[in-house]
């Protein structure tokens, strides 16, 4: 079905439409053998609170975004591309119902759909397709995610040393190893994490004790086995390499999509797969 769908003025029409929504902000998403199989509006668990969010299921990739004007305008775009994508189903709450996790080793994120429907048909759409996608390309599936950032709201407090308040005016900060909402006494060293980004990043004091030592237990295995036995005990690095010794100057702001523009409004929750005109089992076969 994915490849009678390519070969369609329907779907190169439906990509451009979505191309045409994200505008010069957007990258290119027509390809050969690039499909859009659906879309729908799903609400992402961000780091001040839960927005809408418009996302696109491609055979190959998925693609989000900030709602500005549905259906016409969209931004901020993201593109993952479905051979780094684990879902993990959530326990249902009375507060919180119809969620999963979307993994990947840069970012993982909670969405929620408007009923167990839609949850169902999200998830087995875009596993099928990651199942596909890694039959494809011949990658194993991904063993390595990055930690969700634990909401704002979760906490009024550190949650490394347990003591320190936040308010107006101590704000709060995420590591970005474990995700957790810490503060700036705790989360004052930087290392370098090359899956999340290229240069070192705020971590909290827990993990950066633990990402040093790693390293470290890391450097002296590499130089024990370039040692040529009589040359005597290798030396110990004057600086971890990866890691930035000591406070940072400065502040990294922590990035989230806050700052992307709200999109906010009661935008309809829906979903629409493109194969309700055909058996989507013939897609699966």
């Amino acid at each position: 079905m994915v490849d009678y769908l390519a070969n369609t003025e329907i779907n190169s029409q439906r990509i451009a439409a979505v191309e045409s929504c994200f505008g010069a902000s957007g990258q290119p998403l027509a390809l050969p053998g690039r499909v859009l199989l659906g879309e729908g509006v799903l609400t992402k668990e961000c780091r001040k609170k839960a927005k809408p969010r418009i996302f696109f299921l491609f055979n190959d990739i998925l693609v989000y975004g900030s709602i500005v004007l549905n259906k016409r305008r969209y931004r901020s775009q993201h593109v993952i591309p479905l051979e780094e994508v684990t879902l993990e189903p959530l326990p249902e709450t009375l507060q919180a119902k119809n969620r999963w996790m979307i993994k990947t080793a840069k970012k993982s994120f909670v969405v929620s759909a408007a009923s167990t429907t839609e949850r169902q048909e999200w998830i087995s759409h875009i596993e099928e397709c990651v199942r596909r996608q890694l039959l494809a390309t011949g990658r194993q599936p991904s063993t390595e995610h990055a930690a969700p950032w634990i909401p704002d709201k979760a906490t009024d407090i550190c949650m490394r040393c347990t003591q320190t308040r936040f308010s107006a005016l101590t704000r709060r900060h995420h590591c970005r190893k474990c995700g957790f909402v810490v503060c700036a006494e705790c989360s004052r060293e930087r290392f370098l994490l090359p899956r999340l980004a290229p240069k070192p990043l705020r971590v909290c004091s827990l993990c950066y004790r633990e990402l040093a030592a790693q390293k470290r237990k890391e450097e002296e295995e590499e130089e024990e086995e370039e040692q040529e036995p009589g040359t005597g005990a290798p030396g110990q690095p004057a600086c971890l390499a990866g890691a930035i010794c000591g406070a940072s100057s400065g502040d990294d702001y922590d990035s989230d999509e806050d700052k992307e523009g709200s999109g906010d409004g009661e935008w309809p929750s829906h979903v629409e797969f493109y194969t309700s005109g055909v058996s989507w089992s013939s897609f699966h076969s």
